[in-house]
């Protein structure tokens, strides 16, 4: 098969899985990305986490977002802005601290990130229902909550190339009290706009460039795969949601722990 066919494929099956997982859990789907394109195409882990990054530029996962709020899935929008707001500062400082990181203890950080964040989801396994009023209450009331999510989001984002829902959707869960689907969509939300071009921009320069061929099939993997997530996300409960979430993590992370 010719190599250029071959990336475009590989990554639009890599997008696809991503993107599925995505729509189902909210995430930015870095956490399945970065590992397909490790093992799959072989990149290393900085390229790995960029072309992720870049993929996220797009707004792909608009067709999950609709069919949350299709759904019935309310979205504060407010706390979307002031959530992307902080992500856009974090993401650019995490960006810039990951090209001066080596590839091994970056990717040995990343799975170490990964079990950290699997353990919290399966010890909270009984939390994150949410309170009545927790998406009526004044704008105000979000700000500080809103621009600290987003700033640990993005140095998150930057600094091990996932999208950011691993930190934003538990932060939202937890300290604001919104059911899991509810920060499921306000993390998808989020990555509407294109908040990670400070990210990308240091990731391309640093790496003399990123594969865009990959990236295209990417993208275009990942919109269909966010749609179909996103119907099996408001089938499920927010218990077997947070429970299938935590798996997912751990394969990931023994995935990447394989690869390193």
């Amino acid at each position: 098969m010719n190599s250029h066919l071959f990336e475009l494929l590989a990554g639009i099956g890599a997008g696809i899985g991503g993107g599925v997982l995505s729509g189902l859990f909210g995430i930015g789907g870095g956490i399945v990305l970065v590992p397909l394109l490790a093992l799959v195409l072989h990149l290393d882990q900085h390229k790995a986490q960029g072309v992720t990054l870049a993929a996220m530029l797009l707004p792909i996962g608009l067709p999950a977002v609709l069919h949350y709020r299709r759904s019935g899935v309310r979205i504060l929008w407010p706390l979307v802005g002031m959530i992307a707001l902080g992500f856009l500062f974090g993401v650019f400082a995490g960006s810039e601290c990951a090209n001066h990181i080596p590839e091994r203890p970056l990717r040995y950080g990343f799975v170490l990130f990964l079990v950290f964040v699997a353990v919290r989801m399966i010890w909270h396994r009984n939390g994150g229902a949410a309170r009545p009023s927790a998406m009526d209450r004044p704008t105000s009331h979000y700000w500080i909550p809103g621009l600290t999510i987003g700033l640990a989001g993005g140095v998150a984002s930057g600094l091990l190339g996932i999208g950011g829902g691993l930190i934003i959707i538990p932060l939202v869960v937890w300290w604001l009290g919104f059911s899991q689907q509810e920060a499921q969509v306000t993390s998808l939300a989020v990555m509407l706009p294109p908040i990670g071009l400070p990210g990308v921009l240091v990731y391309a320069q640093a790496q003399k460039g990123l594969p865009w061929l990959i990236l295209c099939g990417v993208a275009l993997g990942f919109a269909l795969g966010a749609y179909l997530g996103a119907q099996g996300a408001t089938r499920m409960k927010g218990p077997r949601l947070r429970q299938a979430f935590a798996g997912l993590v751990v394969v990931a992370a023994v995935l990447l722990a394989f690869k390193s």
